[in-house]
């Protein structure tokens, strides 16, 4: 059976995947466009996506603007007719400005996560761009649902509905996160697809529900797409690509990671999150790391109470510092034995889906 396409408003992918925003840095115009030229949908991360602009560290919110604007630009110039997407944690300081400048550079999607989005159809107001909040829960998927509607008459173009299992942050807590078994993405799917069901009743519209959180191989894309999911979202299988953005150590970290290696973290974020144990984790925990420069990316963040810097603590990793810097990654990495092209990936996994559907 042929993987059907995924149509997010007039958006129409043809093949039913989203290649998860990964920062800082990690994925970018290179691989998004990569993506989006075989037929999915390539996810630019906002995340301090100016980092290598030469102001970054004086003048941070101007370089990050600028920092996306060029690599939209890019994927445009690469991608010219595929489905380029940003990600823009809802958690930053500067996230109603990148929200701005990625809608004025007329971005495809925009995809929020790490917090609800509230105000999100607002600053996409007559725009074409399309715009997709990330939930971890039936509630929070009525949540933000039944905001949108109340104040804006406007529904979520989509839903990304992430798992335990996914890398960077999650949407759970500690507690969560230790309960044994899991809390299941099966079941949170279900959830979802049941709590927006009035709302796709009332204004007679189709949300995709999109399944992300340690999705691997074409078997987990069949797997949803038969519960009711209209598509995926992977992160992890795309870093061990060619095109994938970090630099190379970064990938083989991936490559080189067993599963006792992959690890619940502490983030500054005030959200757990997933990434490999290295020297960095370890300083963390014995609490000898201090805060030296702050960027003044993140709402929830206190420099004087922090065990680290995030944003510095990812651009050391995507700089290839795989010692002292955070490698976020989703549960599955240690599967990962060898680097691929984009081409041969997105392959791989529809000939794998389309078996596992019939």
């Amino acid at each position: 059976m042929k993987l059907p396409s995924l149509k997010i408003g007039n958006l129409i992918a043809d093949i039913p995947i989203i290649q998860g925003g990964m920062g800082v840095g990690i994925s970018r115009s290179k691989l998004a466009s990569a993506v989006a030229n075989e037929g999915g949908i390539g996810v630019i991360s906002g995340v301090q996506i100016g980092f290598n602009e030469p102001d970054f560290e004086t003048n941070n919110l101007a370089a990050n603007i600028r920092g996306l604007q060029k690599e939209i630009r890019k994927a445009r110039e690469l991608s010219p007719k595929g489905i380029i997407g940003v990600n823009i944690l809802t958690a930053m300081n500067s996230y109603k400005e990148l929200v701005l400048t990625a809608v004025k550079e007329k971005i495809d999607l925009i995809i929020c996560g790490a917090g609800l989005p509230i105000d999100l159809p607002e600053l996409v107001k007559n725009s074409a761009s399309k715009i997709i909040p990330i939930v971890s829960s039936g509630k929070a998927a009525s949540v933000i649902t039944k905001m949108w509607d109340k104040k804006y008459q406007y529904l979520p173009d989509a839903l990304i509905v992430e798992g335990p299992d996914a890398g960077g942050h999650l949407g759970f807590s500690l507690d969560q996160l230790n309960l044994n078994p899991l809390p299941n993405l099966v079941d949170i799917i279900k959830d979802v697809l049941a709590a927006i069901k009035p709302f796709e009743e009332k204004y007679n519209k189709k949300i995709p529900v999109i399944a992300a959180g340690g999705i691997f191989d074409g078997k987990d894309i069949a797997k949803f797409i038969k519960l009711g999911a209209s598509g995926v979202q992977m992160g992890t299988r795309f870093v061990a690509t060619h095109e994938c953005d970090a630099h190379e150590n970064y990938k083989e970290a991936y490559l080189r990671a067993s599963r006792e290696d992959i690890q619940i973290v502490k983030s500054p974020v005030g959200m757990p999150g997933r990434a490999i144990r290295n020297e960095l984790i370890k300083a963390v925990e014995e609490a000898s790391q201090k805060v030296t420069k702050c960027y003044n990316c993140l709402k929830p963040c206190n420099p004087a109470a922090t065990p680290y810097c995030i944003s510095k603590a990812l651009i050391q990793a995507v700089k290839g510092d795989i010692k002292n810097g955070l490698i976020f990654t989703g549960t599955n990495a240690y599967k990962l034995n060898k680097i691929i092209s984009v081409k041969q990936l997105m392959n791989e996994l529809v000939t794998h889906a389309e078996i596992a559907l019939t």
